[in-house]
């Protein structure tokens, strides 16, 4: 019919997993996905890295984790680390993609948890776009140092990129709002192929060879932030619009760490994970893990709440960090 709106294809929904933290997270993840999405018909994904000689150890999930993931249905696809892993595992989610089938694709960090459905999110794969749920962590201006327009110009025309276009003009010059800066914890876009054969060459070309502007910078552990809004506007994208304001919101929460999500995050995300961890069979596997174990299980979480008011939280994510940990309930 005429002026009705094309149905949005089904598309994966991506993660990374591997041994340690991110295993018991992996469940989290896939636990309130299913909660939250019980209609859901694409791919939930879990990209495992497999050993090589970039990580000194196995990478791999531990097999009681791999039983709960295809409790949740969760697809794992291994990859092979090329030019990232132990040294810079954030790369993960660069070199991954490769290895994802050829389908429109929302990648998310694995500390995501889910609150609503992402039926209620108006993704255009065409347009990618990316967290904006960030502080103003890269670049570091230094005081004789190039400033932020210099820094952000000389990577775009490294890339034969428009560089204007990516400002937001109604933020003043040298303010870092100003200019085009995601955090990764979900992007998107139609072909995981593409871009990510894309941000892999962006951000080796920044590490490796990046502008002059650069040299006083630090890329560890930002380089994935650095190159994301290059790609992005390569493909034709931008911040994100009023269509995708359920990411980091109603549907979506990047809580980052256990004692985080506690101490900051919605009653509803709270809800949502401790109420898809809570039957015995992901219980006895997630107690594994301590900051489960103590903060979700034995209620200790729920000091950590009682220790912030939602309304009223420091300006400073430090300032959190250090309350808890003053409590001696810093827990990851």
């Amino acid at each position: 019919m005429a002026g009705k709106k094309a149905q949005a294809p089904d598309f994966n929904v991506v993660f990374v997993g591997q041994s340690g933290r991110l295993a018991y997270e992996a469940v989290a993840f896939a636990a309130t996905f299913r909660a939250a999405n019980p209609d859901f018909t694409g791919r939930l994904v879990m990209l495992e890295p497999l050993p090589s000689r970039l990580w000194p150890n196995d990478p791999a999930v531990p097999p009681q984790i791999r039983a709960l993931l295809k409790r949740f249905e969760v697809d794992v696809v291994p990859f092979e680390n090329r030019h990232f892993g132990a040294a810079y595992p954030q790369g993960n989610k660069i070199e991954g993609l490769a290895a994802l089938p050829e389908a429109p694709f929302v990648f998310f960090d694995t500390d995501t948890v889910f609150t609503g459905p992402l039926s209620g999110v108006d993704f255009d794969f065409d347009r990618p776009s990316a967290s904006m749920r960030r502080e103003g962590t890269w670049p570091e201006i230094e005081l004789y140092g190039p400033g932020y327009g210099a820094i952000w110009t000389s990577l775009y025309d490294k890339f034969g990129l428009d560089y204007p276009s990516s400002l937001d003009l109604s933020q003043p010059d040298e303010y870092w709002e100003r200019y085009l800066y995601f955090n990764a914890g979900w992007f998107f876009h139609r072909s995981p192929k593409a871009f990510g054969a894309r941000f892999l060459d962006y951000a080796l070309a920044i590490r490796d060879d990046g502008p002059e502007t650069l040299v006083c910078q630090s890329l560890d552990p930002w380089l994935d932030q650095v190159a994301l809004p290059l790609v992005i506007h390569s493909f034709g994208g931008g911040r994100p619009g009023p269509g995708l304001a359920g990411l980091d919101g109603a549907v979506t929460c990047h809580y980052r760490t256990l004692p985080l999500l506690y101490a900051r995050e919605s009653d509803a995300a709270v809800a949502a994970m401790e109420g898809a961890l809570a039957p015995n069979p992901v219980k006895k596997v997630m107690k594994e893990y301590e900051p489960f174990k103590k903060l979700l299980y034995q209620g200790k979480g729920q000091k950590i709440r009682a220790m912030f008011d939602r309304n009223d939280l420091p300006r400073k994510e430090q300032v959190i960090r250090n309350t808890i940990r003053r409590a001696g309930l810093w827990l990851r």
